[in-house]
């Protein structure tokens, strides 16, 4: 009934920026959305969160990432963003979107390639 949507991976120079965005599509308009966040998974290393942000607007980040990253969240749009800036190499995973949406629980984004170079 819902699917979140990603968008905005890509590769990127050593220093440069990204912003990615995952939407929320489908039935959306008869559920709620509650916190959301990032998550990414690197070749041969496990899943990891990257950022949260409450409906509210309280955020919490990774200590890897924390300034320069930043989430925001949009909820007319039932969309949230991740920021990136001063990305590094060590960066390049698969960025996963997460909602937990009332009544159906959590839902995962499809994945966004973000690739940086060095």
């Amino acid at each position: 009934q819902v699917q979140l949507v990603e968008s905005g991976g890509g590769s990127v120079q050593a220093g440069g920026s990204l912003r990615l965005s995952c939407a929320a599509s489908g039935s959306i308009f008869i559920f709620s959305i509650n916190d959301m966040g990032w998550y990414r998974q690197a070749l041969g290393k496990q899943r990891e969160l990257v950022a949260t942000i409450t409906s509210g607007g309280w955020t919490d980040y990774a200590d890897s990432v924390k300034g320069r990253f930043t989430i925001s969240r949009d909820n007319a749009k039932n969309t949230v963003y991740l920021q990136m800036n001063s990305l590094r190499s060590e960066d390049t995973a698969v960025y996963y979107c997460k909602a937990d949406i009332t009544v159906l629980g959590d839902r995962w984004g499809q994945g966004t390639q973000v690739t940086v170079s060095s």
